[in-house]
């Protein structure tokens, strides 16, 4: 892959059929899929580790099949993780019931709460034995390589000084802050978001034991993971009021938090400061167009979810088992046209628009109307999907299934 150092230059030149930017889900598995067909593929990540704190931990039945697909599900739930099957909550008094993933048909009918770098390094380490898989960490793509009016490559800064990867085919998989699709100058559609999102942990006793999930109680809102020797905890708050909360202090916020779940008081300590919180801003946005000739993106580059559902993560999977499936094959004779880059987005705008109206319709019937403060009554949605288990079954395959699951018919190299 490495075409070494051109004579007097101070950049390093490489060569690759395709450039993956972000080492994300999409990227990792993306990179993983093209390594597996024999693809020479370059990822780029522009950290030296996948160590980050508040990404999606979710791993769906849909990317649990993904998984077992390839051959790695085994060793993949080896790694520690917490299986989820139903989806409780408080709304005030009122005990509700989400989702019951017990009622899918599916191979694994649970979610697997995972620290995202675990999944990711799992997805490097399992991808090295792939001589045409390289993945670079602590590379960040700067620009891209342009040659007329097709992408050609990426510009990227590493320890080592800069380099120059010469790519058939570049795929942006570099998250909602896309360098990707700015650099290409792609047009973003914002739908828009009434919320932001606070996370922190709390810490957890052994004895400490609570199946909700959500609370939603006099116009505040949170949701709690049970993540073994701590809580997660995401706390939500009207958009653009981050400045607000912090103006009231700390012990204001943790005395919200205590009311709406008791069971945090032993471990609340742990957020000492507004450093132990941090803020995620909530968009849900899409391209109007996936692709120029030579590029491609995907992800939460091409869709940003919502953190409703926590589907993120694996719409991000989806994308990558589709883009591997439509592309592999093509990419092995060159890069593919545009219109053949195009049908990625064909095949899978679909789901990511359906999901988004969900999250939509869930925004504006759920949480605004939660962030509205007084004693609200439960909404009709919750009051009959928890009186009627059979709707808890559908609820459950929208979040975990999601519309137009992914399988992997990518080839595989002998």
């Amino acid at each position: 892959m490495d075409a070494g150092n051109p004579a007097g230059s101070n950049t390093r030149q490489m060569k690759a059929r395709c450039c993956v930017v972000g080492g994300g889900p999409a990227g990792m598995m993306l990179g993983y899929l093209l390594g597996r067909a024999g693809i020479d593929v370059v990822v780029l990540e522009k950290h030296a580790d996948f160590f980050r704190d508040f990404r999606g931990d979710t791993v769906h039945p849909s990317t649990l099949q993904v998984m077992d697909e390839l051959g790695l599900i085994d060793g993949f739930l080896k790694l520690p993780h917490q299986d989820i099957q139903t989806l409780d909550g408080m709304f005030g008094r009122t005990s509700v019931r989400i989702a019951d993933l017990s009622r899918l048909s599916v191979k694994y009918p649970f979610i697997a709460m995972m620290p995202q770098w675990d999944f990711l390094n799992f997805l490097r380490e399992s991808g090295k034995r792939f001589a045409s898989l390289k993945v670079l960490m602590n590379a960040e793509a700067t620009d891209l390589i342009r040659r007329g009016d097709a992408v050609a490559g990426v510009r990227a800064n590493t320890p080592d000084g800069p380099v120059e990867i010469e790519a058939d085919l570049v795929i942006g998989c570099d998250g909602r802050h896309s360098i990707v699709r700015e650099r290409a100058g792609l047009a973003v559609e914002e739908i828009g978001a009434p919320m932001d999102v606070l996370w922190f942990r709390v810490g957890r006793r052994p004895d400490e034991t609570e199946n909700l999930f959500a609370r939603i109680d006099n116009g505040k809102m949170m949701v709690t993971f049970d993540r073994g020797d701590y809580w997660q905890c995401a706390y939500v708050i009207a958009k653009g009021q981050y400045e607000a909360v912090k103006a009231r202090g700390l012990p204001a916020l943790l005395d919200d938090v205590l009311r709406l779940a008791p069971i945090l008081k032993a471990g609340i300590a742990d957020v000492k400061s507004f450093d132990d919180v941090k803020l995620l801003t909530v968009a849900i946005n899409r391209l109007t167009r996936w692709t120029l000739p030579g590029l491609l993106c995907i992800g939460d580059a091409a869709h940003a979810m919502s953190p409703i559902g926590g589907v993120g993560v694996n719409l991000a999977v989806q994308d990558a088992v589709a883009t591997a499936n439509i592309l592999a094959a093509k990419l092995a004779q060159g890069c593919p046209s545009e219109d053949e880059l195009d049908a990625v987005r064909r095949r899978r705008e679909f789901p990511v628009r359906v999901t988004q109206r969900m999250q939509v319709i869930a925004q504006d019937n759920l949480i605004s109307a939660a962030l509205k403060g007084g004693d609200q009554p439960v909404p009709f949605a919750l009051r009959l999907i928890t009186a009627m288990p059979w709707l808890q079954g559908l609820t459950a395959r929208l979040v975990a299934v999601g519309v137009r699951p992914e399988h992997v018919h990518s080839p595989a190299a002998s």
